[in-house]
């Protein structure tokens, strides 16, 4: 049985090596070559810079999104999670919900310049209402909005797990006792939905942390984060030392994150 066991685990093995920790280390290593080769520190120092705090703001910048986008999902994806777990056929409105996912993220990024375009459709409906075109693509609002639609589904999917699988029992049990349905959702069902809500908000905090190709297309440059720097760095200026930092610093912030979310066992 140990034979087979660490047979059958071989190929996951060798899947972390060859595509997560030969990368991580590529990256990790590539942060200490300046843009000529060289071996150094400064963009360590380039980064962390108090007198140059360009990218100390993106990072500032890239936690705020990413916060206001999980908020944004969280507050969505919860009573909708709940109200699927009451449903008939809770299965068939979960996979709608989860379908989107299937499309690839550029085709509805381009789906949704159409709609807050000035010629939009957004913007075609408020012109039957005498409202005048309204700059709508190239926001805060447009890149929030998109990226929240985008992400939802990915909030979702785990608290309805975590609901799902909610013994029915202790609820009953709940009532039985006295308590009100507020009650026993903020004493039974809510405390023991907060594995499904951790693993939702590390779902979506962690990947809108790197988000580049929605600033691009949707915020239009406007809005900065840390992935259009290490875009601009890789693709643009090919200082891949300064973009390697730049995401060694925010695959720590992700770890960060992880760490801060994951489940405690009390002692």
């Amino acid at each position: 049985m140990k034979k087979t066991s660490s047979w059958t685990a071989l190929p996951y093995g060798l899947w972390l090596i060859l595509f997560v920790l030969i990368p991580l280390g590529l990256i990790v290593w590539q942060s200490f070559f300046d843009i000529q080769g060289n071996i150094t520190l400064d963009n360590y120092k380039a980064y962390f810079s108090s007198s140059n705090a360009i990218y100390l703001k993106m990072s500032l910048n890239s936690i705020i999104y990413a916060a206001l986008i999980t908020f944004i999902t969280l507050i969505i994806a919860y009573p909708t999670a709940f109200c699927l777990t009451r449903l008939k056929h809770k299965q068939l409105w979960l996979m709608l919900i989860i379908l989107p996912t299937w499309v690839n993220l550029l085709l509805k990024a381009y789906a949704f310049i159409g709609i807050f375009g000035n010629s939009g459709a957004l913007n075609s409906f408020l012109g039957f209402f005498g409202v005048a075109p309204q700059q709508i693509l190239f926001t805060d609002f447009a890149f929030v909005f998109v990226a929240s639609y985008i992400e939802i589904p990915f909030m979702i999917l785990p608290i309805f797990n975590a609901l799902d699988d909610l013994d029915a029992n202790l609820i009953n049990a709940s009532r039985d006792l006295g308590a009100s349905n507020w009650q026993t959702f903020t004493k039974v069902i809510f405390p023991l939905s907060i594995g499904g809500i951790r693993s939702g908000v590390q779902a979506v905090f962690i990947p809108s942390l790197s988000l580049f190709m929605l600033t691009r297309l949707i915020g239009g440059n406007r809005v900065i984060t840390l992935g259009t720097a290490i875009e601009q760095h890789f693709l643009t200026t090919q200082n891949w030392g300064l973009g390697s930092t730049i995401g060694v610093v925010l695959i720590l912030a992700m770890l960060l994150v992880m760490w801060v979310t994951k489940a405690r066992v009390r002692t």
